[in-house]
């Protein structure tokens, strides 16, 4: 066992949540002081995202060779992503109405802190029109997208780029190309190195949020955390699983394909720290590179499935804490408002509540206030929500490559069928 233990990167994380929740409850001091190990590991992986996804993504143009092709794969992206986001929208709204978890509770808004909850409302600020959210997709030069590691930023430069590429003589493109290619290289070796820490960046993130936190300071939004988990595993299961049936493929098979890349992002609660990874791991599904360099990437801000059932769900939670009752008008309100506030989640600190913020800014019904009801429990919902994105996005990219003949089935298929290796490690990345 303990050979395997030295070269599993799942066992090892698996261990290390383990271990970080014994000292979150038998070393209560101690483990608030591990935090710098969660937040050293995930701002590592955060400092090689953006050089990453420029490189994939401007390769992956490039590799195509085909300027329309690349537009309608693109086109055909967005449309998916609109369409499954607001599935999740209406799945959350659904399924609050259905359980009700805010029933009973009764909150008094004037008992609330709201102290905790300035800063989230104060960079909601900026996300509450879709105006202010199109122009916060250029960024002021091309080293600031960089420096902020804003996706979308980069994104758009990376597109850019590569379409230009194209249309420069071959031999110059050709120079760049195997320029990006070396660098490309450094920095997949370079995650892999990082990647080997994993496991302590989990056991420093999950002792201090048992330490802070506890395991029984929840009763009382312990169901929203329930309901929410079994919504996404729901969702996964019926909704996505579904959708990939379509491609061939099998949802269980899938997720265990996956499995230590949903064991980090259990332990971090980010979904980041493994996107180097997911993307080889398509690619070895027979998915072309190209297809996989532009799903992933655009994916991480605009597919957010768990992320959209969360914003839904919780609105209404607050709603219903509150004693409010909305109308019809007030929860297609939400649908549209979500449609646009949900893109900017990414890169954003404290993501969640600050999208949620901005949601409930135009909507007049709705304390802002209420959000302070969820302060304390967002990290575990995070976990859940994370995954979800994350299992999201691998769907869409089979789904994009299904539709655009550009996956080998049978390649898929066989490794799919295959047993996961015992010594998956960080160097896999």
């Amino acid at each position: 066992m303990w050979q395997n233990l030295k070269h599993n990167l799942f066992l090892q994380v698996v261990f290390a949540l383990i271990i970080g929740i014994a000292l979150g409850l038998s070393f209560h001091d101690f483990s608030l002081n591990l935090k710098p190990l969660g937040d050293g590991f995930i701002s590592l992986i955060k400092m090689l995202i953006a050089p990453i996804v420029f490189c994939v993504v401007v390769l992956g143009i490039y590799g195509a060779q085909d300027i329309k092709k690349m537009g309608k794969v693109g086109a055909k992206t967005i449309l998916y992503f609109e369409i499954v986001t607001s599935i999740a929208l209406v799945f959350g709204i659904a399924v609050a109405y259905i359980f009700k978890p805010g029933a009973g509770m009764n909150i008094d808004l004037t008992a609330l802190d709201a102290k905790d909850l300035a800063v989230y409302t104060e960079r909601a600020e900026h996300l509450s029109s879709s105006s202010d959210f199109i122009l916060s997709i250029i960024p002021k030069t091309i080293f600031a997208a960089f420096n902020n590691g804003d996706i979308l930023q980069v994104l758009l430069i990376a597109i850019i780029f590569g379409i230009s590429m194209l249309l420069i003589p071959k031999k110059f493109a050709e120079i760049v190309r195997q320029a990006l290619e070396a660098f490309s290289e450094v920095f997949f070796k370079m995650m892999g190195l990082i990647i080997r820490l994993a496991p302590l960046g989990v056991l420093g993130s999950v002792a201090y949020t048992t330490a802070k936190f506890g395991l029984s300071s929840f009763a009382q939004l312990g169901y929203l955390v329930l309901l929410f988990y079994v919504t996404c595993i729901a969702f996964v299961i019926l909704l996505l699983g579904s959708i990939l049936r379509m491609t061939g493929l099998n949802i269980f098979k899938f997720l265990n394909y996956f499995k230590a890349e949903l064991s980090i992002v259990l332990g971090t609660a980010s979904s980041d720290s493994v996107l180097p990874r997911v993307m080889q791991k398509l690619k070895k599904l027979g998915i072309k590179d190209s297809t996989v360099g532009l799903v992933i990437p655009t994916g991480y801000s605009f597919n957010l499935d768990g992320f959209s059932i969360y914003l839904t769900l919780a609105v209404i939670f607050i709603a219903q804490a509150c004693n409010i009752d909305l109308s019809m008008t007030d929860l297609l309100s939400i649908l549209l408002v979500s449609l646009v506030t949900s893109k900017g989640a990414h890169g954003i600190p404290g993501s969640a509540l600050v999208i949620l913020a901005a949601t409930l800014s135009v909507i007049p019904a709705l304390p802002a206030i209420g959000l302070v009801l969820l302060l304390s429990v967002d990290w575990f919902i995070g976990i859940m929500r994370a995954c979800t994105n994350l299992i999201g996005n691998c769907v869409a990219t089979v789904v994009i490559a299904h539709w655009e003949h550009d996956i080998d089935h049978a390649k898929a298929q066989s490794v799919l069928n295959q047993p996961q290796p015992i010594a998956e490690t960080a160097q896999d990345a």
